[in-house]
């Protein structure tokens, strides 16, 4: 669901929209998308539901999309902390984002999207995922806390 390709640490976005096409940007040069558009007006649309904000500047911002090939993970990190509503109130900055396919909406999604949110809970696993040196580490760390090889 991800590789170092999906990833991108140093991103100069700086709104929640500039996320969105970062991470939309991403997964059409990586083949996991074939429109930009939805898969940005996708992620907007879940985030209109509730926040995907969660603490210490993690945000998950996920959709589903027929434009979305193959269930992916798309990671970006942005230099500084952008509002998004988070549950403790903090900007967030590291933006793990899951799409998936419509098909395969009920069970991928939601069984890496439990798997990120206990990884995002427990402070060890955050603490990795922050002092990542490379897109090669955090993807062998995400891939690990989706497998449940913490």
């Amino acid at each position: 669901m991800i590789t170092e390709k999906q990833i991108q640490l140093h991103s100069s976005a700086s709104t929640q929209e500039g996320v969105f096409q970062a991470i939309a940007d991403l997964a059409v040069e990586n083949g996991i998308a074939v429109d930009n558009a939805s898969v940005v007006a996708g992620l907007k649309e879940r985030e209109s539901l509730s926040t995907t904000g969660f603490q210490d500047g993690f945000a998950i911002p996920h959709t589903q999309s027929d434009s979305i090939t193959r269930p992916a993970i798309i990671i970006v990190r942005t230099e500084t902390g952008i509002e998004w509503e988070s549950f403790d109130g903090k900007p967030a900055f590291f933006f793990i984002s899951l799409l998936v396919p419509h098909e395969e909406a009920g069970t991928t999604h939601l069984q890496a999207l439990a798997a990120l949110s206990r990884a995002l809970m427990d402070d060890e696993s955050r603490q990795a995922f922050l002092t990542a040196q490379s897109s090669e580490q955090l993807a062998h760390l995400i891939k690990n806390a989706i497998q449940g090889d913490e």
